[in-house]
């Protein structure tokens, strides 16, 4: 059996916007190991839904922007009703995920009594953040540990793995960035069975021009307030 049909029973939720010069390249590159990928379109004005086609993804489409958490919504409730499927894994359109990182955490899912597998930048030494945004990072992770109760060390990456169960017990109302905030709260509530993964986040000039930037960070941070 090769690698692909062994993961047929998983599938890629791919949240997309504005991603028209990289995303066939990552979907097309994903699908060698993840045959079974979804693609949010949400609401973008490039060529980004063209490009996840020609790469290989099913393509749904938000007919106006509606932020991160809904694309991620709308692609769980399609993945977890197709036949056959067991887990899950979010997956950015950027480029800046691995596709061995999301292998690795499926296959603890397979072996291990857990519900859902975070990726975690801090675990080890690979992912090149500034001081300062590790700094923001943790003060946010801190205070969803007091508020949920949930003890990890990163939650905002946007990495993670999970199976059936979690699939229809996530219920993802914040459309913005505060959806990753809003699973750990969920994770909690729900008594989800969870683990970190050590995950490497790979920041390029690309990425960080689409958002990967401390401003980005500061602003998971903030609406941690007001949401």
């Amino acid at each position: 059996m090769d690698v692909a049909s062994s993961n047929d029973d998983v599938w890629l939720i791919v949240p997309l916007f504005n991603e028209a010069s990289v995303v066939r390249d990552v979907v097309a590159d994903a699908r060698l190991t993840f045959p079974n990928i979804v693609c949010v379109d949400d609401g973008s004005t490039d060529h980004s839904i063209a490009e996840a086609l020609a790469g290989g993804a099913t393509v749904l489409r938000h007919p106006i922007n509606l932020g991160q958490g809904a694309a991620l919504q709308t692609g769980i409730e399609f993945a977890r009703e197709q036949p056959g499927a067991q887990y899950f894994v979010t997956f950015d359109s950027d480029g800046q995920h691995q596709v061995s990182d999301a292998v690795a955490m499926v296959e603890r899912l397979r072996a291990e009594p857990y519900d859902i597998i975070v990726g975690s930048r801090f675990l080890d030494a690979r992912t090149n953040a500034s001081a300062l945004k590790k700094l923001v990072l943790r003060l946010a992770v801190l205070f969803e540990r007091i508020s949920t109760g949930v003890r990890l060390t990163d939650a905002h990456n946007g990495l993670r793995a999970f199976n059936l169960r979690t699939a229809f017990s996530l219920n993802i109302k914040q459309n913005r960035m505060a959806h990753a905030s809003e699973i750990v709260a969920q994770i909690g509530s729900n008594h989800l069975r969870y683990a970190e993964q050590p995950v490497h986040i790979v920041y390029t000039d690309y990425s960080r021009s689409k958002g990967q930037s401390l401003w980005n960070s500061v602003n998971i941070l903030s609406e941690l307030f007001v949401k």
